[in-house]
């Protein structure tokens, strides 16, 4: 929206610029100023050749001419203030122009000048310039400057001619009223033609600004379009080479527009076809660096006129080639199909492993029930029994960690105190430690005992119980150190962090990105599920896991989980704890 020195806003292109009329009524001042000078010279060079022409003295003359230099002078001056009503200045300047024609018409004969026509300059301009009123306010203006001469000739109350020593023939009542008839209706007719030309003009103007903002608007949303979107855009002219190409297609392929426009599409992509155009098709695209990219495209008819001749409606074979780099959607739809049928293999093993349960309990449970009856020291069958229950035992816990991976149990929120849920853990593995020492003695506890924890207690005891028995495994020594450390981060979003640090042997460089893949393991004895356990509970509760470690130096892994926002929370729970 533009807005105009009326303080009134409107549409760009149905406005009446005001720099517009300023420059219409610059261009009046100079053609009067040149009008009036050449019109006078030529009528003193044709008297000065002997052509008998009515002029008043040359002083007069001259005096005429500066009186309009002068005011025309001054009025291009003041149309450059600020502020100024032009529409009034203009209606002044034409009014003025029928002064200096009455002027000049008087000066030369009045009903005998043969400058009579000369009142048509203000009435054309005006309804050139303010339209049909203001051709019709100076035709009047006009009508009566020249009604009035002829009415003062006719009476006689005024000079008709300014040299006295010319006689001039009077003219009586019918000619005068004749002649006036006659200019009187040119006037108007000239006022009236010249407005509605002036009107019809305007009216195509506007519909050609609005068409050429139309067309840009239209444009700078195509070009928005073409180089903002995700999908690479190539066009081809008739002979196949390579007229337009947007940004996407750039960061797709590697190549500069400016590179590839105006050359053949087969000179840069020699795998896309564009003869079929029934289906969307794939290939492996090589680009400007020589790595090769899938990519899916298809090809489509433009039927657009050739050298802008839509008369003869000859179109030429335009085609537009849409792609998309599909690397990324194709490596997704693989690990989509991987997840899915490792789903559908965990759930067929988690029903497996239920099926292995019950079986093995019984074997246990036999076990031991033969334990009470052979249970003589050093017996073979004693030795046998202790194996069975030994075995067993192990098959069951691996049995339960992988159902435990397989079918996690849904998270079940609460606060609970920290410390005390890793003391917990040391005495759960205490119980099931078949050695004399226990486990609390080789740990130490570096934790506030009141720090609250925001999770699935039961869960995250899993989580710790394997990460204190994996550092307990990784131990060279028997007595090696063990460290627990909890505490709270700062910032805006608090986090609790849980670090278990060892002193053993350290992981190697090469099973470092392998230790969290389920059945991964270094030592025979193990599962391999203990820390895929530990990965999977953590980011269910939206944490995540870190690993420092380095072969000889011992190992740390760090546990970080989210806090709730709300601290007012965690404060009334450790104050109940």
């Amino acid at each position: 929206m533009f807005r105009n020195f009326s303080g009134r806003t409107s549409h760009p292109f149905l406005i009446r610029g005001d720099e517009q009329l300023r420059q219409h009524l610059l261009w009046l001042l100079l053609i009067r100023v040149i009008f009036f000078t050449l019109l006078i010279g030529v009528t003193a060079g044709l008297e000065h050749l002997g052509t008998p022409v009515l002029l008043p003295p040359a002083t007069a003359t001259i005096a005429f001419v500066a009186i309009i230099y002068i005011f025309s002078i001054g009025s291009a001056a003041l149309l450059h203030r600020d502020g100024l009503n032009l529409q009034r200045f203009g209606l002044v300047q034409l009014l003025s122009d029928t002064i200096f024609a009455t002027l000049l018409v008087y000066g030369t004969g009045c009903s005998q000048s043969i400058f009579t026509p000369v009142f048509m300059l203000p009435v054309i301009a005006g309804g050139m310039i303010m339209y049909r009123s203001g051709g019709l306010m100076t035709a009047a203006a006009a009508t009566i400057f020249y009604g009035t001469l002829l009415l003062l000739e006719y009476a006689g109350t005024l000079p008709i001619y300014l040299h006295a020593e010319e006689d001039i023939p009077r003219l009586d009542f019918h000619k005068v009223t004749s002649i006036f008839a006659v200019y009187g209706i040119t006037f108007f007719l000239a006022a009236l033609l010249s407005g509605a030309l002036a009107a019809r003009l305007r009216t195509t103007e506007q519909a050609l600004k609005r068409t050429e903002f139309n067309y840009d608007q239209l444009s700078l949303l195509y070009k928005q379009i073409f180089d903002d979107i995700n999908t690479g855009i190539i066009t081809l002219d008739s002979d196949g080479n390579i007229s337009s190409y947007n940004a996407s297609a750039c960061r797709i392929t590697g190549y500069l527009s400016e590179e590839v426009t105006g050359h053949p599409l087969t000179g840069f992509f020699p795998f896309i076809t564009v003869d079929n155009m029934s289906a969307r098709q794939v290939t492996d695209l090589k680009r400007k660096d020589g790595s090769t990219t899938r990519v899916g495209y298809s090809v489509s008819l433009l039927n657009l006129p050739e050298n802008g001749d839509i008369g003869k409606q000859k179109f030429p074979a335009s085609k537009l080639i849409t792609m998309q780099d599909i690397s990324t959607i194709e490596k997704m739809e693989q690990r989509m199909r991987k997840a899915e049928k490792m789903a559908a293999i965990g759930g067929l093993s988690a029903s497996i492993a239920h099926d292995f349960r019950n079986p093995l309990a019984a074997i246990c449970g036999s076990a031991q029930l033969l334990a009470l009856e052979t249970n003589k020291a050093g017996s073979t069958n004693k030795i046998l029994n202790d194996i069975i229950l030994r075995e067993g035992n192990r098959m069951a816990r691996t049995i339960s960690d992988f159902l435990q991976f397989s079918q996690p149990a849904p998270l079940k929120n609460e606060w609970f105190n920290l410390y005390r849920l890793i003391d917990e853990a040391m005495t759960s593995l205490d119980n099931v430690n078949n050695s004399t020492a226990t486990v609390t003695e080789s740990v130490l506890l570096d934790c506030p005992e009141m720090i609250s924890a925001f999770g699935d207690r039961q869960q995250l005891q899993t989580a710790i119980t394997h990460l204190v028995k994996n550092a307990i495994t990784m131990s060279d020594e028997e007595d090696g150190q063990i460290t627990i450390g909890a505490g709270e981060t700062g910032g805006k979003e608090g986090m609790l962090y849980l670090e278990v640090t060892d002193q053993g042997k350290g992981i190697e460089a090469e099973d470092m990105k392998n230790i969290f893949k389920p059945f991964f393991s270094t030592r025979e004895s193990s599962t391999g599920l203990g820390l895929a356990i530990v990965q999977q509970i953590i980011e269910r509760h939206n944490g995540n896991i870190e690993v420092e470690s380095k072969p000889g130096r011992g190992c740390t892994m760090r546990i970080n989980l989210p806090l709730p926002g709300d601290r007012g929370q965690v404060t009334g729970c450790r104050d109940q704890i």
